[in-house]
């Protein structure tokens, strides 16, 4: 049995679940009206995720920081696995099949937790000086960015690891890195643009890349009917038309945004943002919050350019303003491996917000069996 000390609710960060939990609720009303067998498997992913979020909030992890990198290590281990013993589906080669069971992971979602946390674990050893981190400091950053990043582009997951890319080196942005080399790093990008277009991306991702700045796809062009479809105050079932007749692609997943808007309107995409708009907000509060706590800090910062990543893109390649590729709706989007991801980061965060008077978590929390 666990017991908790009712200080923790002191010191317990009740702003992002009062955010979270809205968004998951509207989302599982909408997959409810498009398959009740989707929402029932969606219930199950949320008991996932809830276990995963207990089982991190519950973690002494201030005490097994230790362990941050042999967890890091592991992840890219089990990258590599994938290029050896990966599972392929359309196309891709991307999933790890656990033995005897038939069940298939994806390393570049455990990643994820295991990149924010390492980013984070590296800040607390070398906090950042006055004018931010310089060059021998960057480029040993650049390392632990660069390793998950090279390994996730060659299964190819071009979205996955431009996601950990940026958010990698957004996570050193927000906590301070000397602006020449950020001045010297986007004069390199520009300067090799083309050559990494030309030799660095597969044929299929330059194909996105020129329906993009020409005609847009047939997912957009559906995409944006719906959109215009919902109005103001959005469609009933009945008259949702590209949702309920299927002209909508993926409408549960990927383009849930359009199908959010068909339904509930304009009105509903400005609550949905907002949500979104204030959740990003709150964990920046916390970067500033707790600046002197570099791991908070480097954790907080870690999540909120993840959401911000995913909502961007997301909802910009919903209207036909970036290239279609498979980055879901946090919290929000059906499927599990998102979603219990971002529960464990969640967790984390949570934790080290709830127990960040370390010396108290034997007196706060207790377990009896």
């Amino acid at each position: 049995m666990i017991l908790l000390d009712r200080r923790l609710w002191s010191h317990f960060d009740f702003i992002s679940p009062c955010l979270i939990i809205p968004i998951i609720v509207l989302s599982h009303m909408l997959i409810s009206d498009s398959s009740d067998f989707l929402a029932s498997k969606q219930l199950v992913y949320f008991g996932f995720g809830a276990v995963a979020f207990l089982a991190f909030f519950l973690l002494p992890l201030r005490r097994l920081e230790w362990l941050i990198p042999l967890f890091f290590w592991f992840c890219v281990a089990l990258l590599l696995g994938v290029e050896f013993f990966g599972v392929s589906k359309l196309g891709a080669k991307r999933w790890l099949e656990i033995p005897f069971v038939h069940f298939t992971i994806q390393p570049s979602e455990i990643m994820k937790p295991a990149f924010i946390m390492m980013i984070a674990y590296l800040i607390k050893k070398r906090p950042p000086g006055p004018d931010g981190y310089g060059v021998k400091s960057f480029v040993k950053f650049s390392f632990y960015i660069m390793v998950p990043f090279a390994l996730i582009l060659k299964e190819p997951d071009l979205g996955s690891a431009l996601i950990l890319l940026i958010s990698g080196y957004g996570i050193l942005f927000l906590v301070g890195v000397d602006k020449r080399i950020w001045i010297t790093l986007a004069a390199i990008i520009a300067i090799t643009a083309p050559v990494l277009y030309d030799y660095g991306l597969r044929d299929y991702q330059k194909k996105r890349i020129a329906d993009f700045l020409g005609e847009p796809s047939y997912q957009v062009r559906q995409s944006v009917i719906a959109i215009g479809n919902g109005g103001l105050w959005g469609k009933s079932e009945d008259e949702a038309t590209q949702s309920k007749f299927k002209f909508l692609p993926i409408s549960t997943s990927d383009f849930i945004f359009a199908y959010t808007i068909e339904r509930h309107g304009f009105v509903g995409a400005l609550v949905l943002l907002g949500l979104y708009g204030a959740l990003i907000a709150h964990f920046l509060s916390l970067v500033w919050r707790f600046r002197r706590d570099h791991f908070a800090s480097g954790v907080s910062a870690g999540i909120a350019m993840l959401i911000f990543i995913y909502v961007s893109v997301n909802v910009l390649m919903t209207i036909g303003f970036a290239p279609v590729v498979g980055v879901p709706l946090p919290f929000y989007s059906y499927g599990g491996s998102s979603f219990i991801t971002f529960m464990c980061l969640f967790g984390i965060m949570q934790n080290l917000i709830t127990f960040r008077y370390d010396p108290e978590y034997n007196k706060l929390l207790k377990i009896k069996f």
